[in-house]
């Protein structure tokens, strides 16, 4: 019997010393509150990995992925994670307050919690309305503060390897002199491009119902512009919201025009897509793709790009909100459209 007790004890102790085999995928669970799809999509540039949401808002599934940052996207809302084998991640949010409410727990919290108090940063920065007025020497001042908040965050931020902390470096490297070679061209949108001056114009622009069509033709109506190109995700990505809004204004006095900017090699894409996603409004292809015109004067240098123009033929916005946002509803009710 004792030899017995005795051999049991070694497989035990053998059993509890035997190193445990680390997970090669990534477990991915969460909730989320009114959420806006049935479904959420990881994507990378070359991974997408769909997963189905439960009624009461939970979700739960394995991912094998290569390390790096994805896109977490619940319909067009989207926020990026940080993917690692091995990670056993929980994600909360409600989407009525999708970033701010963002967070994690679990196996690869910290680094998502900084991501995401990072885009919280970001987003800050690009709303901030008063930065881009300030005088030169006030602005670069208020830059470095900018870089020395950023750094903080990295640096407070606990089990970061050191490639990431590297990586992270260099972005914020990046992002600060983004935004301070932003200056003058905020300049030109805070004062040419400011609201209630007369819009620069699109002329002559192919239609695809025939002829042509001019800013010109419009005047009279609200003019809601749409900059986008066939091969664009995140501009694809809001043709179904889009859709929605012409509905919902269709007779109203507002027209909806869509300018695409693809080269001139891909026209027939753009013919083809619209045709096969029936998209309506008045669809447009520019002259020059990026250098036309219309988008040069603009200062468009990312697309999906979204302008109102009044019937006036006067900026309302050269920044409007995208269909996808309830912003555009009511920026569209406080102008009685």
């Amino acid at each position: 019997m004792k030899k017995l007790i005795y051999f049991l004890s070694i497989v035990l102790l053998v059993a509890s010393c035997k190193k445990e085999e680390p997970k090669d995928y990534v477990t991915l669970s969460g909730k989320i509150i009114d959420q806006n799809s049935d479904s959420l999509v990881v994507r990378s540039r070359d991974y997408s990995k769909t997963i189905k949401v439960n009624a009461d808002g939970t979700f739960s599934d394995t991912l094998k992925v290569a390390t790096g940052i994805y896109n977490f996207f619940d319909g067009a809302e989207s926020t990026s994670i940080y993917l690692k084998n091995g990670f056993d991640l929980v994600i909360s949010l409600d989407t009525k307050q999708f970033d701010e409410s963002v967070s994690f727990t679990g196996e690869g919290a910290d680094v998502n919690n900084y991501l995401a108090a990072k885009a919280l940063m970001q987003e800050d920065v690009f709303e901030n309305d008063t930065l881009f007025t300030l005088e030169k020497a006030v602005f670069d001042q208020k830059i470095g503060e900018i870089k020395e908040n950023f750094n903080a965050l990295l640096t407070n931020t606990q089990n970061l390897d050191s490639l990431f902390i590297a990586n992270e470096m260099k972005g914020i490297e990046g992002f600060t002199k983004y935004v301070a070679n932003s200056y003058e061209e905020q300049q030109y949108l805070n004062t040419v491009l400011a609201k209630g001056n007369v819009s620069p114009k699109f002329t002559d622009l192919e239609n695809f119902k025939g002829g042509t069509t001019s800013l010109d033709d419009l005047k009279g109506k609200y003019v809601y512009v749409d900059v986008w190109a066939t091969w664009c995700g995140p501009c694809k990505r809001e043709i179904p919201f889009l859709k929605e809004v012409e509905k919902a204004y269709h007779g109203k006095n507002i027209e909806f025009v869509s300018i695409s900017i693809d080269q001139a090699k891909d026209h027939e894409a753009w013919k083809q897509m619209v045709a096969e996603k029936e998209l309506g409004g008045i669809q447009l292809f520019a002259e020059n793709d990026w250098k036309s015109q219309f988008v040069t004067d603009y200062k468009i240098n990312g697309i999906p790009r979204f302008i109102l123009i009044d019937p006036q033929g006067n900026i309302v916005t050269p920044d409007a909100p995208r269909p996808s946002s309830d912003d555009l509803k009511a920026l569209f009710d406080e102008l009685k459209i």
